[in-house]
């Protein structure tokens, strides 16, 4: 840890959501003298910038960039569009912390994590779950050995459809969407964090879109196994087209972790707060006037209260920001493990249109029967 701390020059690179939840803990941050913001959505631009008194405004990412002020760059586009800002601000030799994923597709992951690893540069990727106290507690367990050898893992991921339904309708090609790269990659990222010893050599998935698919040609629900190097199994199942009226703003999940000496079970399914009214709920990716019911803490990014953002985004924002300022340790997953991530989930979903195992890792080359499929039917 360094003894005198390093001011921070951030750029905000996409003022959607999380630019916005990261902006103004960033605001608040003692060592952040200057926040620029870039922005294509000229209102929302300017909105956000009122609200984190920003420095500078602008919708060109490169200008941002090529400020003299800017140390460190936070990039929150879209999903499809996270590419250039990354190799833009490794031209800069600038730290970042990117929003999942690294890139949509793995030729594109594959060329971003090449150009942050010959660079040096310290990326980090934003798996919010890692902030919260019961990973990390489970983390700590099985990291110290308190289940012994862990031999099986199972994870089951339940969302209501409008976060599905709104990432569908922002993609011209539903094929690249689906729901275990999407949201299942939380879940799997917190077991392979757990299981990080262990070597994935294959996956078997199948997939079911009787839901979503007449709806926007979407997937509805993918479930699969990963086999391990030494034998151990993970069984993953997540479904993203529950009815709009589950009260899950995002995320219920229930994991288990059995191991030779222990095992451990975490319900993550924010069943312990309902909240029932009349007025309706906007708190998830995708506000829905419908939603009456709430499970509180549901939302992954935390919770407004008395005017400021609580819970584990505001903490994992606040850990980078340190880790800048002081060089404190942190607990982010890197570039590699989030291109890791990626590539476990286009697994399952390569498995899933197979109909058989696949081998691991995959590779973009793997990838390419996809193009071919559309094109022959």
């Amino acid at each position: 840890m360094k003894k005198s701390p390093k001011r921070i020059g951030l750029a905000i690179i996409g003022a959607g959501r999380v630019g916005l939840f990261r902006g103004e803990v960033a605001a608040r941050h003692p060592q952040v003298d200057f926040i620029g913001i870039a922005e294509i959505k000229p209102d929302r631009a300017n909105e956000v910038a009122a609200k984190i008194r920003a420095d500078f405004v602008t919708a060109d990412f490169r200008k941002l960039l090529a400020r003299p002020e800017i140390t460190a760059a936070i990039i929150a586009t879209d999903e499809h569009l996270h590419v250039e800002p990354i190799l833009a601000a490794v031209e800069r030799n600038l730290p970042m912390l990117i929003e999942k994923p690294l890139a949509t597709g793995l030729a594109d992951s594959e060329r971003v994590l090449a150009a942050i690893q010959k660079s040096g540069v310290d990326a980090v990727v934003g798996y919010t779950q890692r902030f919260r106290r019961r990973w990390l507690a489970a983390k700590e367990k099985v990291r110290t050995g308190q289940l012994g050898d862990v031999t099986l893992v199972t994870s089951r991921a339940f969302m209501n459809r409008l976060v599905a339904l709104d990432n569908y309708k922002r993609t011209d090609d539903p094929s690249e969407i689906s729901p275990m790269v999407i949201s299942g990659t939380h879940a799997l990222d917190v077991v392979m964090w757990m299981m990080e010893a262990k070597r994935p050599v294959e996956v078997y998935a199948r997939s079911v879109d009787k839901a979503l698919g007449p709806i926007c040609k979407g997937t509805d629900a993918t479930a699969g196994l990963i086999t391990f190097d030494d034998g151990s199994l993970y069984h993953a199942s997540i479904s993203w087209a529950l009815p709009t009226v589950w009260p899950g703003a995002v995320y219920s999940l229930e994991v288990g972790i059995v191991g030779t000496e222990g095992v451990l079970t975490i319900d993550d399914t924010h069943r312990d707060i309902v909240l029932a009214t009349t007025k309706a709920q906007s708190e998830g990716y995708a506000p829905d006037a419908a939603r009456r019911v709430d499970f509180l803490g549901s939302y992954p990014p935390g919770d407004i209260a008395l005017g400021e953002l609580r819970g584990p985004m505001r903490d994992e924002t606040e850990q980078w920001l340190n880790r800048l300022a002081v060089g404190v340790p942190t607990q982010h997953a890197t570039a590699a493990e989030a291109h890791n991530r990626l590539m476990l989930t286009k697994a399952f979903d390569l498995s899933a249109r197979l109909r058989r195992a696949v081998p691991l890792p995959i590779s973009a080359e793997d990838e390419r029967p996809r193009a071919d499929l559309r094109a022959a039917g």
